[in-house]
């Protein structure tokens, strides 16, 4: 059997780099701390070590008020997300009531 790809999302991400490059724990330390393995949080070390202008080294110099946009946006596509099913779920079960 095929094992789950699991995905993580990007705050988790920053967070995990954040506490390899800004802390004083190993990268081994943390990984096994959140329940990573070592080669996932390395590659995104490298990753983000190496495109400081993209993804989560970007985000590790985020203001406050980036970080609240981003996470207002992303709630926004979420709720956005959500109201498209309800939407549909209504128009089914009204379809269903006649």
């Amino acid at each position: 059997m095929e094992k789950m790809k699991k995905r993580y999302s990007e705050e988790f991400k920053v967070e995990a780099v954040r506490m390899v490059l800004e802390g004083n724990r190993s990268q081994h330390q943390v990984a096994n701390d959140l329940g990573l393995s070592v080669t996932t949080l390395s590659g995104w070390v490298c990753k983000y070590k190496s495109n400081p202008e993209r993804g989560i080294a970007g985000s590790l110099n985020l203001t406050d008020a980036e970080r609240e946009l981003k996470a207002l946006k992303k709630k926004y596509r979420d709720l956005e997300e959500e109201n498209e099913i309800l939407k549909k779920a209504a128009a089914y079960f009204a379809k269903n009531l006649k």
